[in-house]
């Protein structure tokens, strides 16, 4: 006699969920509102001046980037006659911002190490205070900084290593005049830049794994020899990063440079002398009197900053972002 045996039954699986809270849907949304916003406001700014600046491009093609001559004149027959070309303010400004890099990124990332492996806590909360505080500065604050405090200390530097190195090309000057030069403006950018680089160095410094500091510790090395073996190699991605950012920042930066240097719309080399530009000083100083034709012109250099700035930003938060993660 055999009895049946019921069937086992699977029950369904059953699907978990969460629903978020009412507030939590509430910031989500005001989030994502706020994130989207930013992004359709610099999509607005690059398609204005796409649309502002295009004709110039078209008319000019690729010389508007790489010609030596901005000139607007009139000919015999009252038609208008226009050069535009960048390049001169284009090496204007990458020559202004390596400088500041040159000078910024050392004291950046000693001002990390030191926030980051050897302050006092209570040291700490306020330089980290004060540095995030100097990010936050008006750009003409540094300008008069640089102007009345600044330069008569730099003009002083400026004769010094012309006096040593003026048989360098770069160090020496057609004539002895050294005030609002490249140098200068360098000095007042690197100033500026440094909160940024700072920020970034010390975020990447402190995600270096503790294992590797304290097996580094348990080999015999001191603090400083860590730092080296451990810390700067994890942070390497991350200090090129905050430079990069920091470089984007003295790309696009107009009053500080304005305000501390002598625009003349001319290559400049020799950066002690008193003659230079970068784009975006070049904008405010002829925007007030430029004509039509000149202002779409003044258009168009805004827009190849924008996206040679935009592009800088990028690369440098793919590296910040690629280092923190990978941990290399």
């Amino acid at each position: 006699m055999s009895v049946d045996t019921p069937a086992k039954v699977i029950p369904a699986a059953r699907k978990i969920t969460t629903k978020p809270r009412v507030s939590d849907q509430i910031f989500r949304g005001v989030v994502t509102t706020f994130s989207f916003s930013a992004l359709v406001i610099l999509s607005l700014i690059a398609l204005f001046l796409l649309l502002q600046g295009f004709s110039t491009l078209r008319e000019q093609g690729f010389g508007f980037i790489t010609h030596f001559e901005w000139s607007v004149a009139t000919d015999d027959s009252g038609k208008e006659v226009a050069h535009f070309g960048l390049q001169a303010m284009l090496v204007g400004t990458v020559v202004i911002s390596f400088i500041a890099l040159i000078i910024a990124v050392p004291l950046a990332v000693l001002t990390a190490l030191f926030l980051t492996f050897y302050a006092p806590t209570s040291i700490k909360r306020i330089l980290v205070t004060l540095i995030d505080l100097m990010a936050a500065f008006p750009s003409i604050l540094y300008g008069l900084w640089g102007y009345f405090v600044l330069m008569p200390m730099a003009v002083y530097w400026a004769k010094l290593i012309n006096h040593w190195f003026g048989w360098i090309y770069i160090f020496g000057v057609p004539q002895p005049i050294f005030t609002r030069s490249p140098f200068i403006a360098g000095i007042v950018l690197s100033v500026m830049i440094i909160p940024i680089i700072t920020s970034v160095s010390r975020e990447v410094f402190s995600q270096t794994p503790l294992d590797r500091i304290q097996a580094a510790y348990a080999l015999g090395a001191t603090k400083w020899g860590m730092i080296r073996a451990v810390v700067l190699p994890f942070g390497s991605g991350g200090i090129v990063g905050g430079s990069m950012l920091g470089l984007g920042r003295a790309f696009g930066e107009t009053v500080a440079v304005f305000s501390v240097l002598n625009i003349v719309f001319r290559s400049n080399f020799q950066i002690l002398f008193t003659q230079g530009g970068n784009v975006a000083s070049m904008i405010i100083q002829k925007f007030g009197e430029a004509g039509k034709t000149e202002i779409n012109a003044l258009i168009a250099a805004g827009l190849v900053l924008f996206i040679l700035t935009l592009l800088v930003n990028f690369a440098a938060t793919f590296i910040v972002t690629k280092t923190v993660k990978s941990g290399r």
